[in-house]
């Protein structure tokens, strides 16, 4: 590939080299001049409405807009003349001609950009005497308001909405002095609820209901972490205020989703204070749960655990792991499961192939998966099941950022109509279920009607064209249809990577860290293997499994087999947030504190670990890892394993480094909030193909607003109208 060309221009007598294309607006901030805007936003569409980024330009006459100047060889820019100064000046001047002084009631306070600039280039008085126009305050959903006179016109939300999100729920009405921003139902909102033009407004006009009146920027304290909920890990900063979870977004564009957060991880941080919170350990006793404490309830378990292991043996005894909890977490159970207990019945709800897919890869894993990065610069995307903008939001907006940016070419193989269509150059409708058929039909051409086989064909055409492909696919794709699929991209004359997409914020971790019958950490062969998650359930149903120890899950429900009930298991004991139907049926039961409550790390779905960060303080529950630490040293003192001595979940991680292949990392890019892809490898040792039963591998399907049992308890999410519907 040819190299980028670069023009040679100077800002402020500053000599710089850019790429041809780039923008002034964008240059200056390579020597860390500053050109102040409001309607400019990287990412969407030039507007050039405000006039504040004007900029005197060597043999121009008049000035000109940095945000829509392209820098050229020879240029010369000036972007502090007193000219520059008082044209600035002027903008203000005429932006506040309606703007209401109430800066110390505007929820904006403090981080207004107006205000800023205000500060910073404009006048103490005014030139206008006339009366201010004056609307009423809307209220356009449960988390959004617009305040028309503070509205500044610079439709950033409206081109976010637009072009970022493409659900169009705002648009601009009226004209001149009186054009204010109106949402599509008229008056209110119809959309995703994402809240990204609240945080795209430079001023206090859209707010957030969440958030309003509660506090000041400067009383917060700023904590990054990764979204509790989808399985793509947003990084989200959590505002902090007396332990408290005030409010959440992405304002500064870092991590692996710049800007974006689909409304699960701007507002679905209030199950944290939910009053059904658990906050006492619990045993039975007789047909009731009664609280207790830590001590009688962690020996209580220790001992019946104890007592059935030397009764009916390891096997009698069953794990099941989360995909919420963190990595160290995950390890340190499945740990317990394999060298306390000698048991390798330890599962997860599984809701994408990682083992599948990795196994596939091989030796090839290390170059062939795929980042979210690396999904938005492909040249070509090749969607296979799953519906990304309800499931997976950010790989949506990777995906939509991608074909705005780059004019990147998305190929759809779905039975069902997704909104992603719309971006589609190809959109391939199957029957529901015959997305591994599709898959087996590219590999090898096997029997498929006439219609379906003249549409792939055109599909194959089209992806062998491209130089780069990304392939995503979501469950319907597992075991021996990932290796069809493997089969079909080899042919293909570009470089191919793969994400396979999962339903929660640590399914690949959980993956990752051996929470699996039959392989280890790292997705290591063992020499033994055990039930599955559904096969635990069952076995418990019927009294084979005697014990069953679940962590951060809700197996009665989502495996359904007992209808909600513990059938003739003897033991139950769960570590959880809320008195989900399974906590319900438990004989001891652990509150366990959420992913914003404690440290660790996450990996997302496509492979990239983050660091979890504690943002909130919680009275009464306890982390998982102090759960199972605690109940380590029990086991001991009854005789059975040894304890674990690690001292925080930060030494468990080194030893994960040590013993997982792919999780050696660098600690630098992690420690400063980046994400860094685990280059996990599975030796083929001539072993058979690796496969799995029918069903195991499922999605829960949910949507924006759901997020399994922890979804229920997300207050703000479930006010919204959107989610009331799909209810």
């Amino acid at each position: 590939m040819s190299e980028q060309k670069l023009v040679t221009f100077k800002i402020n007598d500053r000599e710089l080299q850019v790429p041809a294309g780039t923008l002034v607006i964008e240059a200056a901030k390579q020597i860390a001049t500053e050109v102040p805007s409001f309607c400019y936003y990287p990412g969407l569409s030039l507007q050039a409405a405000c006039r504040m980024c004007l900029v005197e330009v060597e043999k121009m006459p008049k000035m000109q807009t940095a945000c829509t100047l392209v820098a050229t060889d020879g240029m010369v820019v000036r972007t502090d003349t007193p000219q520059i100064k008082q044209a600035r000046k002027g903008v203000l001047e005429f932006l506040l001609t309606n703007h209401p002084l109430d800066c110390p009631v505007c929820d904006k306070g403090g981080e207004c950009e107006l205000q800023d600039m205000v500060f910073r280039y404009g006048a103490d008085s005014s030139r206008f005497v006339e009366e201010k126009i004056h609307r009423p305050e809307e209220k356009w959903s449960e988390i959004v308001y617009y305040d028309a006179p503070r509205c500044i016109l610079c439709f950033r939300c409206v081109r976010v909405c637009d072009e970022g999100m493409d659900v169009k729920a705002l648009g601009v009405g009226m004209r001149g002095a009186n054009s204010v921003i109106i949402p599509n139902g008229g008056d209110h909102l119809e959309c995703e609820e994402c809240g990204m033009c609240i945080d795209i407004c430079p001023v206090g006009a859209l707010t957030s209901g969440t958030y309003r009146y509660k506090t000041r920027p400067w009383e917060m304290e700023y904590v990054p972490t990764v979204c509790a909920h989808c399985s793509n890990g947003c990084k989200t900063t959590l505002s902090v205020r007396n332990h408290e979870i005030i409010r959440a977004n992405n304002r500064d564009m870092s991590g692996i989703n710049g800007d974006f957060l689909c409304i699960k991880g701007r507002f679905g941080f209030d199950f944290t204070k939910h009053p059904d919170r658990i906050k006492q350990p619990m045993v039975r006793k007789g047909d009731k749960l009664f609280p207790v404490s830590w001590e009688e309830a962690a020996q209580t378990a220790g001992a019946k655990l104890k007592i059935i292991h030397a009764r009916d043996g390891a096997d009698s005894i069953g794990f099941i792991g989360s995909n919420r909890i963190s990595n160290e977490e995950n390890y340190l159970l499945q740990k317990l499961a394999r060298e306390t207990f000698g048991t390798a019945n330890i599962d997860h709800h599984r809701s994408a192939d990682y083992t599948g897919l990795i196994t596939a890869l091989g030796e090839n894993a290390k170059d062939s998966l795929l980042t979210m990065d690396q999904l938005y610069k492909a040249k070509a995307v090749l969607l296979i099941g799953n519906d990304p903008t309800n499931q997976n939001p950010l790989v949506a907006w990777q995906i939509r950022t991608g074909v705005r940016h780059h004019a990147q070419k998305l190929y759809v193989i779905n039975s069902k109509e997704i909104k992603l269509e719309r971006q589609a150059d190809q959109f391939v409708q199957v029957a529901e279920g015959q997305e591994a058929a599709v898959v087996r039909w590219l590999h090898n051409e096997s029997p498929l009607g006439p219609e379906l086989a003249e549409q792939l064909t055109q599909l194959k055409a089209a992806l062998d064209a491209q130089s780069d492909v990304a392939i995503v696919f979501g469950s319907e794709l597992s075991g021996a249809a990932i290796g069809d699929l493997l089969g079909f991209a080899s042919k293909l004359h570009g470089k191919v990577r793969y994400m396979a997409l999962g339903d929660y914020a640590n399914s690949r971790g959980a993956a990752d860290m051996g929470v699996l019958p039959d392989r280890g950490p790292g997705y290591a062969k063992t020499s033994k293997s055990g039930l599955t998650a559904p096969q635990m359930i069952e076995a418990a149903q019927n009294g084979k499994l005697k014990a069953l120890y679940v962590v951060g899950a809700n197996p009665l429900a989502h495996f359904g087999t007992l209808g909600y009930g513990r059938g003739k298991t003897e033991l139950l004991i769960v570590h959880e947030l809320f008195m989900t139907e399974t906590a319900k049926q438990a004989d001891i039961l652990f509150p366990a504190t959420s992913a914003y409550e404690k440290d660790g790390t996450v990996t997302n779905t496509s492979g990239e670990v983050q660091l979890l960060r504690k943002a909130a303080e919680v009275m009464g529950p306890r982390s998982d890892f102090d759960l199972l630490r605690i109940l380590s040293h029990q086991l001991e003192k009854q005789g059975l394993g040894k304890a674990f001595h690690y001292k925080n979940v930060a030494t468990i991680f080194e030893e994960i480094r040590k013993t997982v292949p792919g999780y050696d990392l660098e600690l630098t890019g992690l420690l400063t909030g980046g994400a860094e892809p685990a280059q996990t490898i599975v030796r083929r040792n001539g072993s058979a193909p690796y496969d799995v039963p029918v069903g195991l591998i499922h999605s829960a399907q949910d949507t924006l607003f759901t997020s399994g049992t922890l979804g229920r308890f997300c207050t703000t999410i479930e006010s919204v109208p959107e989610a009331q519907a799909k209810s």
